[in-house]
């Protein structure tokens, strides 16, 4: 069993970059930059809790997206164990996306 110590900071880093990776079907932009995700929370063991929401309760890809994030969040180098939370208080709004993803979308 490796006893490396783990960096939460790098992690979580890393754990951006993984979820920035992850599509809505629907949407042409991930899901780090439609905010999607309301938090990041990275144990000092490296399990790792995500936050996170969808465009709607009824959204199609409901189960699709976050089995893709615990997929690829378990993929990170130092994630022990992944637990994805959906959550819709507070509700998704387009006010969330990032510029980058409002500009790609043509909402701006």
């Amino acid at each position: 069993m490796d006893t490396t110590p783990v960096n939460p900071v790098v992690i979580e880093a890393k754990v951006v970059e993984a979820l920035q990776t992850v599509f809505d079907p629907e949407i042409p932009v991930n899901i780090w930059e439609v905010g999607l995700i309301y938090g990041i929370k990275v144990d000092p063991s490296g399990a790792v809790g995500v936050r996170m929401t969808l465009t709607s309760p009824n959204c199609p890809s409901a189960e699709e997206i976050p089995m893709d994030v615990e997929t690829k969040v378990k993929a990170v180098p130092g994630v022990t164990a992944v637990k994805v939370d959906v959550v819709f208080d507070p509700p998704w709004a387009p006010d969330m996306m990032s510029e980058a993803a409002k500009l790609t979308l043509g909402m701006m």
